[in-house]
């Protein structure tokens, strides 16, 4: 079964390649890219695949089991928007024209020094092919823990990365609620990551799409958790949610001063919280957001607005940029 799909999707890999990708790439006059094309026709159809099993399996189940109602549909579909960009649209447009290039032309320095990145299959040469996924999907996953904990430890980071967290209504489209500079330099970091520790690059595609796939059910609005020693193993949607529990996983206070707050870090094992000592597996379905989204009181002791983090994408985008250009003027 699993090679027929495999077959299955190779088919439909190439009739969309050559019926609709290479006639335009041709046109277009870009036909030196037709490699690095049909690389981005892969991750289309695995965002295709992902988006079909997240509703499929994920959105009725947040119509059974959900934490909230949703108390705002628009700010929703603006998470699909994010969503459908991310696996879609922009973000394989960008692979295409810069990540696989740059990683090609790192590789090929390497080469060229003789430098061999560390592969850890040499290291361990009799492991299978399940435990060599699995080994890389951990490996990788401990370089996000702490890109992710970058991500609330700097004023300028936590700027951008706040718009992630400002999500009041968490649903699975959540995930990709992010702004486009700081998912750009996590892909650029993973990338150089995996080229630097030996990950094949067809490898890779199954790790990003699996990781992808479980982070959309981490900010599922499900009402579901993995029990005191399943949480140990596997961040579940109750275990993601502590952290965007309104202020619980910022680690920067309204003054701008670095705090030790914070927790629950994991992108997909909480080993790394229990080890770096940031868990959190309090058994709450917690409120999320970002504590300065309401009103608040001011040195006079008048209730003013809370901050605005956008509507819209663009807005967001927009507002994202203007609070980094903030905290790096005044740091």
């Amino acid at each position: 079964m699993m090679q027929f799909l495999i077959d299955l999707f190779g088919t439909v890999q190439g009739w969309l390649f050559q019926g609709a990708v290479q006639p335009a790439i041709f046109l277009l006059g870009l036909g030196a890219y037709t490699e690095e094309a049909f690389e981005g026709t892969e991750w289309f159809l695995i965002g295709v695949c992902e988006l079909a099993l997240l509703f499929a399996v994920l959105r009725p189940l947040e119509a059974w089991f959900p934490v909230q109602k949703i108390g705002d549909a628009r700010a929703r579909w603006n998470d699909f928007l994010y969503t459908a960009l991310h696996r879609l649209g922009l973000f394989p447009i960008l692979i295409f024209f810069t990540l696989d290039p740059l990683m090609d032309g790192v590789a090929g320095m390497l080469r060229f020094d003789n430098i061999h990145p560390v592969s850890l299959d040499s290291l361990w040469p009799n492991l299978g092919p399940v435990a060599s996924f699995l080994l890389y999907l951990l490996v990788l996953d401990f370089f996000d823990y702490w890109y992710h904990r970058g991500s609330h430890t700097y004023r300028w980071w936590w700027s951008l990365h706040s718009l992630h967290h400002s999500q009041q209504d968490m649903n699975l489209w959540s995930d990709n609620r992010n702004h486009l500079l700081d998912d750009a330099m996590r892909d650029i970091y993973m990338a150089l990551i995996a080229l630097g520790i030996g990950v094949p690059p067809a490898q890779y595609v199954l790790l990003v799409s699996v990781s992808r796939i479980l982070q959309s059910l981490q900010h599922a609005n499900i009402r579901l958790h993995f029990g005191a020693i399943g949480e140990r193993f596997l961040v579940s949607p109750r275990y993601h949610r502590m952290h965007h529990a309104i202020d619980a996983g910022v680690v920067l206070a309204s003054d701008g001063k670095r705090h030790a707050a914070g927790c629950n870090f994991a992108v997909l094992f909480p080993i790394w919280d229990i080890v770096f000592r940031s868990a959190n597996f309090r058994p709450e379905f917690v409120a999320t957001g970002v504590g300065d989204q309401f009103p608040q009181k001011n040195a006079a002791g008048v209730i003013v607005p809370g901050r605005s983090y956008g509507r819209g994408f663009w807005h967001q985008q927009w507002l994202g940029l203007t609070r980094m250009v903030d905290s790096l003027v005044r740091s």
